[in-house]
């Protein structure tokens, strides 16, 4: 034998060995794997028993709050307890049934050919759920939105319709963002709720014909402006705190646990006001000077009202409504006009 020959007869011995090695190990890690998956499998017919004991017991307290709100009758109370319990106890039954198939063929045929399931995972997957419906709450009275509101805006003048407004129909708006409340009025309907939050509001004029407003001694009017014009726009920011009843249809949603009211695709109506401080004033000049472009801003001095208070309303379907406000406070502390804000347009609660 040659010495490349006996090179390659060594070779061929060394792969040999190494590939009895590494089955052995195979093997070994096969067995430690299988043990490993029947210790999980017992584990988890424990687990399944305890978890269907303690849905069983969820849902007798979930009849029990409805028996207690006299929503069923004693004789309704104790059939749903007892279908609880018959079906919670063929649920175990089959659970269990499915688990001892599974360990019979893993005794017999040892691990699948994809294996994805560990003890952790498997673990997570069993506790998991169970913490989450520990955590749900029977009944939820007060849920929580997002308000943004957005439309016209202008001014309801004394003696004069609002065609013949000095403010700009078109240029002139409103944006309001918020935060609100609804809770359930009564506790075993949902027909009547109370909207409450926190709200911005900016009100914008746009005032036209070369107007812009000036405050003379602390007597706030619109006067000509010296130059052309180009804008004047007036806006007020005002932090407000509105409070609505709404009342309209709703859906009750049952589950073992939990109930719930939606007022989804529900035609919703809202009434009630406003109150809060105003926490700034702004008018913008645009114009030409000496063929130059100026732009002045001048905050504050304008006399408006410190306190902020009206009514609103919305007519809603879903999260969208149409909405009207209406400023009861006089836009200025002393004008020579008496004028209230108004406001109309879309209200978007974003649940």
């Amino acid at each position: 034998m040659n010495t490349i020959t006996r090179v390659v007869v060594l070779a061929i011995i060394a792969l040999m060995l190494n590939n009895a090695n590494a089955q052995k190990k195979e093997a070994d890690s096969t067995i430690t794997r299988v043990q490993q998956r029947i210790a999980f499998i017992e584990m988890k017919k424990e687990l399944i028993e305890s978890e269907e004991r303690r849905l069983l017991k969820e849902e007798i307290i979930a009849i029990n709050k409805r028996l207690d709100v006299k929503e069923i009758t004693a004789e309704e109370a104790e059939k749903l307890k007892k279908e609880a319990a018959k079906r919670r106890a063929q649920n175990i039954e089959d659970r269990l049934a499915i688990q001892d198939i599974e360990l019979a063929l893993l005794k017999r045929n040892g691990l699948p050919q994809r294996e994805k399931d560990t003890i952790d995972v498997g673990f997570i997957r069993v506790i998991g759920p169970n913490i989450k419906a520990r955590n749900t709450k029977y009944d939820r009275r007060t849920t929580t939105d997002f308000v943004f509101g957005i439309g016209f805006n202008n001014a309801l003048i004394e003696g004069q319709s609002i065609n013949d407004s000095p403010y700009k129909l078109g240029g002139s708006g409103f944006v309001e963002l918020g935060y609100a409340w609804k809770t359930r009025i009564f506790k075993n309907t949902n027909f009547w709720r109370l909207k409450y939050g926190l709200s911005v509001q900016w009100n914008k004029l746009d005032i036209k014909n070369n107007q812009f407003f000036v405050n003379n001694n602390g007597e706030v009017s619109l006067q000509e402006f010296p130059l052309d014009l180009d804008k004047a726009k007036f806006r007020t920011t005002n932090l407000v705190f509105p409070v609505h009843v709404e009342f309209g249809p709703s859906k009750k949603i049952e589950k073992d646990n939990y109930f719930r009211y939606s007022t989804r695709d529900k035609l919703k109506i809202g009434l009630g006001g406003y109150g809060g401080l105003n926490i700034g004033s702004i008018q913008k000049l645009k114009y030409k000077e000496n063929g130059d472009r100026e732009k002045e801003k001048q905050k504050g001095d304008f006399e408006v009202s410190d306190l902020v208070y009206g009514l609103s309303g919305y007519l809603a379907w879903g999260g969208t409504a149409l909405y009207l406000k209406y400023d009861l406070n006089p836009l200025f502390n002393n004008q020579q006009v008496s004028q209230n804000n108004i406001s109309v347009g879309v209200r978007f609660d974003m649940d």
